[in-house]
């Protein structure tokens, strides 16, 4: 398999040399080690490696200053690993493909340096060029190639999937399957509750049988499994509403409909997980990544309870972990104009 070439840049020689460690033991080529931003960028206009990971705090430019350069018009893409969180929202909207905290230096465990490293490969591989299916030429494996976006929720899911929902632009490009657990009884006034505070988005219960089109967010029945039953010559979702057994004790199951949607769309499948009890959804999600498609789940800092989205991250399986009022930014950053790469 073909190394991911990778720059590193921070000013601790000592981190330099922790992170070269660990990105080498899981088969990334390391094309240059560098000490600031101003360094990252002479070397990646010098050497072109397929990622560069920085951190924020450097001198002569920091982390963004060099993101907006070296991703804007080197169309590099960078990951940043830093101690400072102020500088999180910064660094998303200058065009980051993964924030990720460092742990300060006398916390620093091979074990936590494996797990960001596979964020990292998880997240390039979002990115990384597919075959073309007619021939030899390749084709870049764009973000606004997502064809679908699946969500998942328990407690707190309602407060959170609404400030996500309510943030969206009129016109959303791609339809939304929303699993909630939920009691029976309780999904046909939480969708109408839904439809009054997102007025700018299309909210309704799914229908079995129904074609899923963009714009619209379509929430499971209570007491049935959410699917996607095949994809129809328009590229649409045809929505499928099952009585199958519950997967752990639950019906409607995340872990279906993620399950599902990876099936059928693989690499243009985007899933969001956010604040609830359990593990529902972490296999899912797990799924997603597994078929080439990309995760956000939701930030403890955010979370009413930290249990789905914690176990997605233990499974390696989150591209991205963020607070949920940076949620809907992501994803029409994720899903807005064709042609380039839209960090």
């Amino acid at each position: 398999m073909e190394k991911i070439r990778v720059l590193i840049a921070d000013d601790s020689a000592i981190i330099r040399g922790l992170l070269e460690k660990a990105f080498k033991a899981s088969d990334f080529e390391i094309v240059d080690l560098v000490s600031n931003g101003r360094k990252a960028l002479d070397s990646a206009q010098e050497k072109k490696p397929d990622l560069v990971i920085t951190d924020f705090d450097m001198p002569e430019l920091n982390g963004i200053e060099a993101t907006k350069i070296i991703h804007g018009k080197l169309h590099i893409p960078v990951v940043m690993f830093s101690e400072n969180m102020e500088a999180r929202d910064g660094a998303m909207k200058s065009g980051v493909l993964l924030f990720e905290q460092k742990p300060a230096l006398s916390a620093f465990k091979m074990d936590a340096l494996k797990t960001f490293v596979d964020k990292v490969k998880a997240a390039y591989k979002t990115l990384k060029p597919k075959k073309s299916v007619e021939g030899n030429a390749e084709t870049i494996q764009t973000f606004n190639s997502f064809k679908i976006v699946v969500l998942g929720a328990s407690t707190g899911g309602p407060t959170a999937v609404q400030t996500v929902l309510s943030s969206l632009k009129e016109n959303f490009p791609l339809p939304i399957l929303y699993v909630q657990h939920i009691d029976v009884g309780a999904d046909s006034k939480m969708a109408a509750w839904f439809s009054e505070s997102c007025p700018n988005i299309h909210f309704k219960l799914a229908e079995n049988g129904e074609e899923a089109k963009a714009g619209t967010v379509y929430m499971a029945q209570a007491d049935k499994h959410l699917l996607i039953d095949f994809v129809n010559a328009n590229g649409n979702p045809v929505l499928k509403l099952s009585d199958e057994p519950p997967e752990r004790f639950l019906r409607p199951a995340v872990n279906k409909l993620f399950k599902s949607a990876a099936v059928h769309y693989k690499n243009a499948c985007l899933a969001v997980l956010m604040t609830g009890m359990g593990r529902d959804g972490a296999e899912g999600c797990k799924a997603v990544i597994d078929a080439g498609g990309m995760t956000i789940c939701e930030d403890k800092s955010t979370c009413t309870v930290f249990g789905m989205p914690a176990a997605a991250i233990e499974l390696n399986a989150a591209t991205e972990i963020l607070p949920r009022h940076d949620i809907a930014e992501r994803l029409l950053n994720l899903t807005k104009e064709k042609g380039g790469i839209n960090l």
